[in-house]
C-alpha cells in the first residue's frame, strides 16, 4: 500500500492522543482506505472520511465512534465533578489538582485537533444542560482567533499543576507533563501564524449566518513572533525536564562508524522512551503490526505475514532527501544527479549502505546518512541486531525485483508498491525467530512529539519573524550535526548552486521546510504541514510514483511507473468537510468553503 507523501499521516489522523489504543488488522486496513480515499479525491460531506467531528470512519466503520466533541464532554464532565472538593472523596489536594491539570489539557488538544482540521469550531467550556432549548443546543463556530486564544488559555491553565518530569518512570510514563503542554501550545501559535489561517484571503468573506467573519482578514506579523516565543519557552521547558537529542548508547557488536552513526538516527525514533521523545504514548503503540507491514523479507523461508513490506515510499520522498554534501540533490554543486534512474554497480566503499557488485538506482548512491537509516531500497543494507554475520560486514540486504525475496511475488498480496521501504519505523533489535518463520518485533510507545520538531518550529517562526537570524542557524544545525552533517551555512556555501540561499528570509523558509519533511518523515507531520503552509494544492497534485516492481530484470524494474493520481482541490481540501446531516441536525453551523 502506498500512503501519500507521509504514510503515517493515515496512522496519525486515525489517532487521537491518549484516548485512542492500536487499531486491529481490519480496523487498520479501513484507516488505510480512506486516507487513501481522500489522496484520490474521495473526500466528502455526505460520509466524510477520518470524521473527528461525528467519529465516524476513523479507522474501524461507520459504527466506530470516537468523535472528538463526545471526548470534549467527557472531560467537562469530568472537569465539573472532580473540582467539586465534596465529590470524589479519596483523592489527595496534590492527585486532584494533577488529574484535573491533565484532563484540561486533554480539554485543550481535543479542541486543537478539531481547529487543525475544520478551521473555525465551536468552543464547548461546560455541556450544555440536559434540558437546555433546541436553541441553546444549536452551537456556532467561533472566530478563529478566538478559538486560539481559547485553546492557548487551557493550557495555560493546565500546565501549573503538571509535573515537570515523571517520577513514577514505572507506571506513569506516558502521562502528560509541562512540556508536552508546552510543546502543544507552541504547535497551537505555529498553526494560527502559517499562511493557511494568518490572512489567507481564500477565506476573506467566509462568514456565518449572522455575518461574523471566522477567518482573520488581513496577515498578522506578530503572530510569528508569539509562535517563536512559544516554541523557544517549550525548548527550555524540555531542556529544564532532562529532554535532549538521542544519542545511541553503544553495542557489544564491532560495528563500523558509518552503521552507529545510522543506529543513532533510527534509534531516535524506535528507542523506548528516548530522551528527546517530548511526548511518547504508550497508549498508541508501534508494534508487531505496524513494523511488520514496513519490513521486507529478507529471508526466504520467512512468513510473509510477519514481513509484510507493505509501507512504501513515494520517489518524491525519496528525492527529497539531501545528498552526501547536505543540499538538495538538485543543487549539488558537487555530485551529479542528472541521471539520477540510470543504474550502476556499488562497489567495496559502498558496502555499508549498498551490497557490493549490486545494480541499483543511481538515486539510492551518495546520500545522506538520514536516508539510509530511515529508508530501504533494492540493494540496500538493512543492518539489525541479528545480522548473520554478527557484524555489519555481509548483513541483511533487500532485494525486491519482482522475483527476488522481497519481491511483488506473495502469494498474500504482500508487496512494496514502489521499491523503497519504511525502515525508520522497525526497530533495529527485530530478530527472526528459531525457526526463520517470524520475526520477534520489539515494539515502542510512539512518539507524538520530538525535541528536534520544537526545534524546527522555532527555527521556523524566527525565521518568519527576523529572518535568518543566529538561533536559526544553531537549531537547524543542532539537528543537522546528529545527522552526520555540516551545518545550513557551511553545506550551501561550500556545496550548493544556490549559495547565499540560506541568508535570505525566502531560502531560509525553503531550507527549513526541507530539512522538517527528511527529519520528521513517516511520522505524520508532512500532512498536517503542506496544508498550513498552503502547499498542499500543489504538492498534492503530483502523481504518486515508484520503481516497476512487477519486472524481474533490472533495465526494466528501473522504470518510473505512476501508480496513482493524486487530487487536492484547493482551496476546499484544506479544511475537512462537516458532515451534511451534522448541519441539517445544527442549522446554526455554516460548512467549511467548498464544500
Amino acid at each position: 500500500m502506498v500512503i501519500p507523501d507521509t504514510i503515517l499521516d493515515c496512522w496519525e489522523a486515525t489517532r487521537f492522543g491518549c484516548l485512542e489504543i492500536q487499531r486491529d488488522l481490519d480496523a487498520y486496513a479501513w484507516g488505510t482506505l480512506n486516507i487513501s480515499g481522500i489522496a484520490t479525491g474521495g473526500q466528502n460531506a455526505s460520509e466524510p472520511r477520518l470524521d473527528a467531528w461525528r467519529g465516524w470512519w476513523q479507522g474501524g466503520g461507520p459504527s466506530d465512534r470516537f468523535g472528538l466533541w463526545k471526548a470534549i464532554r467527557n472531560c467537562n464532565i469530568f472537569l465539573e465533578n472532580v473540582k467539586d472538593l465534596t465529590k470524589v472523596r479519596d483523592l489527595s489536594l496534590d492527585e486532584r489538582s494533577r488529574w484535573i491539570a491533565e484532563v484540561t489539557f486533554l480539554k485543550a488538544y481535543y479542541h486543537y485537533y478539531l481547529l487543525r482540521m475544520y478551521g473555525p469550531i465551536p468552543l464547548v467550556d461546560q455541556n450544555i444542560d440536559i434540558s437546555a432549548t433546541e436553541e441553546e443546543v444549536r452551537v456556532k463556530r467561533k472566530p478563529f482567533d478566538e478559538c486560539v486564544e481559547y485553546i492557548s488559555g487551557l493550557l495555560d491553565q493546565a500546565t501549573p499543576d503538571l509535573p515537570l518530569v515523571i517520577a513514577d518512570r514505572t507506571t506513569e510514563l506516558g502521562r502528560i507533563t509541562k512540556p508536552i503542554a508546552a510543546a502543544i501550545k507552541a504547535k497551537l501559535w505555529l498553526l494560527a501564524a502559517s499562511p493557511l489561517f494568518n490572512g489567507n484571503s481564500d477565506y476573506a468573506n467566509y462568514t456565518d449566518h449572522d455575518g461574523l467573519q471566522l477567518f482573520p482578514a488581513t496577515y498578522d506579523a506578530n503572530k510569528w513572533s508569539k509562535a517563536a516565543e512559544y516554541a523557544k519557552t517549550a525548548i527550555d521547558i524540555a531542556e529544564q525536564a532532562g529532554h535532549k537529542l538521542h544519542v545511541f548508547t553503544g553495542t557489544s557488536f564491532q560495528l563500523s562508524d558509518t552503521t552507529l552513526l545510522q543506529l543513532k538516527i533510527r534509534t531516535a525514533m524506535t528507542e523506548r522512551w528516548s530522551t528527546e521523545h517530548i511526548w511518547a504514548n504508550p497508549n498508541s503503540r508501534a508494534g508487531f503490526d505496524m513494523q511488520a507491514r514496513a519490513m521486507p523479507k529478507l529471508s526466504g523461508s520467512e512468513s510473509s505475514g510477519q514481513a509484510r513490506m507493505q509501507f512504501a515510499a513515494p520517489l518524491k520522498i525519496v528525492e527529497m532527501f539531501y545528498s552526501s554534501n547536505g543540499v538538495p540533490i538538485n543543487e549539488d554543486n558537487q555530485i551529479n544527479f542528472s541521471n539520477k534512474y540510470a543504474t550502476r554497480l556499488a562497489v567495496s566503499s559502498d558496502r555499508f549502505y549498498i551490497k557490493p557488485g549490486y545494480e541499483t538506482a543511481r538515486l539510492n548512491f551518495d546520500r545522506e546518512p538520514r536516508f539510509y537509516a530511515f529508508i530501504g531500497f533494492d540493494g540496500g543494507v538493512w543492518y539489525k541486531y541479528d545480522s548473520p554475520s554478527g557484524s555489519d560486514e555481509n548483513s541483511w540486504v533487500v532485494e525486491s525485483k519482482y522475483t527476488q525475496i522481497s519481491g511483488a511475488t506473495d502469494a498474500l498480496g504482500f508487496l512494496n508498491e514502489t521499491g523503497y521501504f519504511v525502515k525508520k519505523l522497525v526497530d533495529w533489535n527485530a530478530t527472526h525467530t528459531n525457526s526463520n518463520q517470524g520475526i520477534n518485533y520489539r515494539d515502542y510507545p510512539w512518539p507524538e512529539i520530538r525535541l528536534p520538531d520544537l526545534y524546527l518550529m522555532y527555527a521556523e517562526a524566527l525565521n518568519e519573524s527576523q529572518g535568518p537570524v543566529a538561533d536559526v542557524l544553531a537549531y537547524l544545525d543542532k539537528i543537522r550535526e546528529r545527522a552526520g552533517l555540516l551545518g545550513v551555512a557551511e553545506s550551501w556555501s561550500r556545496f550548493s548552486n544556490k549559495p547565499g540561499k540560506y541568508t535570505t528570509k525566502e531560502g531560509m523558509r525553503e531550507i527549513i521546510q526541507q530539512e522538517r519533511g527528511i527529519e520528521l518523515s513517516f511520522e505524520g507531520q508532512r500532512f498536517w504541514d503542506l496544508r498550513r503552509w498552503k502547499k498542499a494544492g500543489e504538492v498534492l497534485n503530483q502523481a504518486i510514483t515508484g520503481w516497476s516492481v512487477y519486472q524481474d530484470k533490472t533495465a526494466d524494474y528501473y522504470r518510473v511507473r505512476t501508480i496513482y493520481t493524486q487530487n487536492f482541490v484547493a482551496p476546499r481540501d484544506y479544511l475537512w468537510p462537516i458532515r451534511t446531516d451534522d448541519i441539517r441536525v445544527n442549522p446554526n453551523l455554516v460548512q467549511n468553503p467548498g464544500w
